[in-house]
Parts: structure tokens; C-alpha cells; sequence
């Protein structure tokens, strides 16, 4: 195995989920359920293995997982568990930890313990599967606590991959996700807190757009969809205002990196606006220089 260093790193993936055989039993039915929605294969991929495949490509990926257990009973993967797997692939990983925002002081307390086992972020929340608006005064301290150790952190917005095509949706309500107000006031009322709105927010992708043309500290991934379908207003934001603030994404379970890179490379946006996108934005976001 050869190690990277950040000069060999052609793209930034900030949007991986493990595929291992812990991920999947965490997960539950919802890992068939979101293959299924997006026509694929639930294929098991060795956390190694992943890496690998990263170094193979000259890319890093940013390793997200999720937890909504106070809703459904669904933990997700310990944080330990992901900051092993980042330590023994650190030149390619960086890892970020996950808490329940109903868990008051524990989540504060357990988003402590992930800075301190050298995680960079926390996310991905998802308010559509852990029904709470990120405004709710109630989870400000958590986004304070966040904010004070400089971690990042990543919200799910728009439409969900997961619950959908189902009879309810599995429970997944997507009023929660819209990012005005919703993000936008997390936004405003922690400055110095840096954001990552996950997707391209369809039905509500002008405002993720707009929040992130407003404020200095949101950014957005462009993960969970093809490339060939972003919007045209996505493409002319990429393309000019927001090249500094997007960021590549592939949520590699519905979309292949390789389809993401090809269909991303077929857009009209300018070789310069592209290399922001797929790698140097990430690296200013994450301070890797």
C-alpha cells in the first residue's frame, strides 16, 4: 500500500458512507431499501477495501455515518468504530462522528468525545429521519458545543433516498429538511459554525442555493445525484457565484464515483470552476493544505 499525501489527491469525496458488514447490519432494512431505489446492489465493500479504491483513484473521501435511534431505535456505527477505521487509512479518510440531537447533554458530551478521538466533524444529521428543525432553540447548544471545536458539520437537506417509494416513507418526513428557515438560522446565529448543506436539495434547491450564496459558512455537496440531472440553475451557480462553495459529493451507494466524475466532467462549467469543486474547495473547507 502506498500512502498519499494531500500533493496526490486529484478530488475530495466529502459524502462516503462505509459499505462494510458492520455499516450493513447497522443500517437494517434501509441499506435494501435505498439499493433498491437506486437500482443497485447492496454490495459489500471491506472498510480497507474502500480505502484502496480511494488511493487507486488519487482521491481522499470524508467518512459520514447516521444514527436515528431515539425515532426508530437505529444506533448506527459507533464512533469508535469509524475513527478506527479512519486512523489505520488516514491519508485517505477523514472521519466524522454522529450524535442524536434528542440526547441533550449526552450528545454534547458524546460530540466531545469525537473531537477528541480526532474526528473532524459531525454528520450526517438527518432531520427527515430524526424529525427535529436544526432552529429549534432546544439543539443550540449542540451546535454551540460544535462550533467551539471548530468541527464541521453536515446536514441532510431536500429529498430522501431513504423511505422512499415505500408505503409512508418508512416514517421519513421531508418538511424537515428544507434549509430556509431551518439552516439558515443556524447559519446566521452561529457565524463561526462551518456548514455542509448535503445534496442538492430538490424541491427545495434554491434555497439551498440561496443560503449558501448568503452566508460565508454554508457550503454545499453535490452528492445523491447524477450529474446529468442538476438543474440548470445549479449549473449556472457552479459555473460562476458559488464555484467556492461547492463541494464534490458522490453518497457512493446511490451514485458510482466514476458515473459522478464522468457526468460531472460532460457539464458546460469552466476547468477552473470544476478543480474548485471537485478538490480545492475541500481542501480550504478541511485545512489540508
Amino acid at each position: 500500500m502506498t500512502r498519499m499525501t494531500i500533493g496526490d489527491v486529484v478530488a475530495i469525496d466529502v459524502h462516503v458512507h462505509l459499505r462494510d458488514a458492520a455499516a450493513r447490519e447497522a443500517a437494517g432494512e434501509t441499506a435494501r431499501q435505498m439499493a433498491r431505489y437506486a437500482g443497485r446492489r447492496y454490495e459489500i465493500v471491506p472498510a480497507d477495501e474502500m480505502a484502496e479504491e480511494y488511493r487507486r483513484r488519487r482521491m481522499m473521501a470524508v467518512v459520514l455515518n447516521t444514527t436515528d435511534e431515539t425515532v426508530t431505535g437505529r444506533r448506527g456505527l459507533p464512533n469508535d468504530y469509524v475513527a478506527k477505521v479512519v486512523e489505520a487509512n488516514s491519508d485517505v479518510l477523514i472521519g466524522f462522528g454522529i450524535v442524536d440531537p434528542w440526547m441533550g447533554r449526552l450528545a454534547i458530551e458524546e460530540v466531545r468525545r469525537c473531537a477528541d478521538l480526532g474526528l473532524k466533524g459531525i454528520g450526517e444529521f438527518n432531520p427527515a429521519r430524526q424529525h427535529f428543525y436544526p432552529n429549534d432553540p432546544r439543539f443550540y447548544p449542540l451546535w454551540e458545543t460544535i462550533q467551539e471545536l471548530g468541527l464541521i458539520v453536515l446536514f441532510h437537506t431536500g429529498m430522501a433516498a431513504a423511505g422512499a417509494g415505500t408505503p409512508g416513507g418508512m416514517g421519513i418526513k421531508l418538511k424537515y429538511t428544507r434549509p430556509i428557515p431551518y439552516l439558515d438560522d443556524v447559519a446566521a446565529d452561529f457565524p463561526e459554525l462551518k456548514i455542509i448543506g448535503a445534496h442538492p436539495s430538490w424541491p427545495y434547491d434554491a434555497e439551498n442555493l440561496a443560503v449558501a450564496r448568503h452566508k460565508a459558512n454554508y457550503f454545499m455537496d453535490l452528492s445523491g445525484w447524477a450529474p446529468k440531472h442538476f438543474s440548470q440553475d445549479l449549473v449556472n451557480h457552479a459555473k460562476s457565484i458559488l464555484s467556492d462553495k461547492m463541494l464534490f459529493g458522490s453518497d457512493s451507494g446511490i451514485v458510482s464515483v466514476d458515473r459522478w466524475m464522468e457526468e460531472f466532467n460532460a457539464l458546460p462549467i469552466p476547468a477552473a470552476s470544476k478543480q474548485k469543486i471537485i478538490r480545492d474547495n475541500a481542501v480550504r473547507l478541511f485545512g489540508l493544505e
